[in-house]
């Protein structure tokens, strides 16, 4: 088994260079080379008669050599060789190869070949056709070529000879990682197979059959993985908490909470109140009140006399916090400080002592909370708002701040369970599925780009009413004709649609400073329209922005899509969503229609997953995951299979230390790397 993982440099036909070239693309042992998949196939199984092949286009053909030339050398010092050939119409066609003598010598007279490559009109014989430099294979074998992703200096061809090498080294190490008794009753082929006819099939079904394993197979890895760090994750808690009434703090808001609020504070207070540390998942959509429920964990910390530190991905979001925490806790004595990267060192140097010395009870900012700078005198909770946006090695930055705090990450993103089982795997789960009262939904609605013009009057009348407004576009420069670009859009605005109104655009070529700035004054009411991209997707609150126009609405999937629409309805004012698309499909009409009857997020998320399937949840979002290659192949029916094999498994061996389960866990270690 060993030999599947060691350095891909010590493969025979891995040359030093070679080596250089996988390991720029990741590649560092026979095994991971074996995960380096074919991005498409060449077809020689159904050679076509010649007199169907088109001038200019690659074709495959079955002929017959009937003829072979002597050589023509030209006075560069060219070989050509030319050959005729029939093909069973008898239709004729000339070969031609270029300096390659020993693939000429190799064509025999009356034997049949495929041959494959581009077809011209041969300029010296009327009505004839003519391929040079064909690639050319027996007429016994009539396979699936596999073509692969390159890098430079890397061609299929060698990729397909060192793969060649590492199957041979599995053939004889056996090397299987689910055993037969669990994958049978889901009719999944062996590992060894899987690999052999993924990298050399004869049949597109069994590339199918393959992916399906291999799919199967990173799924069940992740799904282990994350399982493993989360059993790890329960040690004693170095934060032992008392159970304190919350009573003080809830009635101290002049708002109800949700039975879905108050039902996952009492599982955070729960864990906080246990041995273990929390690592929990707080999902809520959005405008569904999870910054309460942030403050209800931090003041059970503070009464317990700990810190709890909350990092936001922006500024302007940790800064929105900061005054929203304030107001609602400094009345009870605890102490909260902002940490962000644009104070002023004076500044910084201040709060640091404040956190040093514990007196900070409550510590909001960005990535600046896990600076070398900052030391926490006794922090037992670390809170990670929108968590996507930060990565894995960053989170835990911030919890080793604190030795083994308790941890509640939270997102925004409505997530159906099942796959948020998958994504969060290593996470309890608390979910707020109801909405505070008083909100109004969004009325959505969706048209064509004939009727923008009416749709802009309809944001005018907002504006005069003294609400702003958000226009999304998915493009930034006006590179691609079919996208409604954000520069060439705004101007568009500031000379017909919107000219009396202030306009400013926000997008990703921005630095964080300058996106901070913009939405600074957008939240102050110094802008009334602002024309973005999806960076608002995760923004502060503009309760007086009451519309939301989303141009090429058919471009962004269903649950960015509301995400996007989330920005607005965040007030008692009556709120609104418009969706335009020049591309209507049945599809597109579907999905919008769909937008367009619910403002449920775990609806919505429900009917992407089913119409996008979860590939598109893994690719869309940095969630800190090993990259996965055949996550579009992942469905509802094998989430469920795969999540049945992760339990059998870990009832009997949850670190998967027994000898019959070595060879998955080494698989599990080599996507995981060092997490494991």
């Amino acid at each position: 088994m060993q030999r599947l993982f060691q350095p891909i440099g010590d493969l025979k036909s891995v040359s030093k260079k070679r080596n250089a070239l996988y390991q720029k693309i990741g590649i560092h042992t026979p095994y991971e080379l074996l995960w380096h998949l074919p991005r498409t196939y060449q077809d020689y199984r159904e050679p076509v008669p010649v007199a169907d092949t088109i001038i200019g286009m690659s074709a495959t053909i079955k002929v017959k050599i009937i003829s072979k030339k002597n050589p023509v050398y030209t006075r560069s010092g060219m070989e050509i060789f030319q050959a005729e050939a029939v093909d069973d119409a008898d239709t004729r066609i000339n070969i031609t190869i270029f300096n390659q003598k020993f693939t000429f010598q190799g064509l025999s007279v009356g034997n049949d070949y495929i041959l494959s490559g581009r077809i011209k009109e041969d300029p010296y014989h009327d009505n004839c056709r003519m391929i040079q430099n064909p690639k050319i294979l027996s007429d016994e074998k009539n396979p699936l070529e596999a073509v692969y992703p390159l890098t430079a200096g890397l061609t299929s061809p060698m990729i397909r000879t060192n793969i060649k090498e590492c199957l041979a080294i599995l053939d004889c190490v056996n090397f299987e990682t689910i055993p037969p008794q669990l994958r049978d009753p889901h009719r999944i082929v062996s590992l060894t197979k899987a690999f052999h006819d993924i990298h050399q099939p004869e049949t597109l079904e069994q590339v199918a059959d393959a992916r399906r394993r291999l799919a199967f197979e990173e799924q069940l890895k992740l799904e282990l993985g994350l399982h493993m760090l989360k059993m790890r994750s329960k040690v004693k808690t170095d934060y032992p908490m008392q159970d304190v009434s919350m009573k003080p703090f809830l009635d101290c808001l002049p708002f109800q909470l949700t039975d879905a609020q108050l039902q996952a504070i009492a599982e955070i207070t729960q864990d906080l109140s246990g041995d273990m540390p929390m690592n929990r998942l707080l999902q809520g959509d959005v405008g569904s009140g999870k910054t309460a429920v942030a403050m209800a964990a931090c003041y059970f910390c503070a009464q317990n006399n700990y810190q709890s530190v909350l990092m936001a991905p922006t500024e302007i979001l940790a800064e929105q916090h900061y005054q929203t925490f304030c107001n609602f806790l400094e009345k009870f004595g605890i102490e909260i400080v902002l940490l962000t990267g644009s104070l002023t060192p004076k500044q910084k140097k201040l709060r640091y002592a404040k956190i040093a010395d514990g007196s900070a009870k409550i510590i909001i900012g960005t990535h600046a909370v896990f600076q070398k700078a900052v030391t926490y005198c006794n922090l037992g909770l670390v809170i990670t708002d929108e968590q996507h946006r930060f990565g894995v090695a960053q989170r835990d930055r911030l919890a080793k701040k604190g030795g083994a705090p308790h941890k509640l990450v939270m997102s925004a993103t409505p997530i159906p369970r099942t796959l948020a089982l998958v994504i969060y795997g290593d996470l309890e789960i608390s979910i707020l599925d109801t909405m505070p009262s008083g909100r109004r939904p969004i009325q959505t609605y969706a048209i064509t780009g004939k009727m923008r013009d009416r749709a802009m009057i309809f944001v005018k009348n907002e504006l005069v009413q003294g609400r702003q407004a958000y226009i999304v576009c998915p493009a930034i420069e006006d590179s691609d004709a079919d996208l409604k670009a954000v520069t060439a859009y705004a101007e568009l605005c500031e000379k017909k649609f919107l000219k009396d109104w202030n306009i400013a655009v926000l997008h990703g070529q921005m630095t964080a400073q300058e996106k901070d700035d913009v939405m600074g004054k957008f939240r102050n009411h110094e802008i009334d329209v602002l024309i973005c991209t999806t960076v608002v997707e995760v923004g502060v609150d503009v309760p007086n922005a009451t519309m939301m126009l989303i141009e090429d609405a058919e471009r962004f999937g269903l649950s960015q899509l509301h995400q996007l629409r989330g920005r607005v309805g965040r007030s008692d004012y009556q709120s609104y969503c418009i969706l335009v698309t020049e591309h209507v499909t049945d599809e597109s009409r579907e999905r919008l229609r769909l937008l367009c009857s619910t403002t449920d997020g775990f609806e919505i998320a429900e009917a992407d997953l089913k119409l996008r399937k979860a590939g598109d949840f893994f690719g869309s979002r940095q969630h800190g995951l090993p990259p996965m290659r055949l996550a579009e192949l992942i469905d509802d029916t094998m989430l469920n299979e795969i999540q049945e094999i992760r339990e059998t498994l870990t009832e009997q061996d949850v670190f998967l230390e027994n000898p019959e389960n070595q060879a998955l866990f080494c698989s599990v270690k080599e996507l995981f790397r060092e997490d494991l």
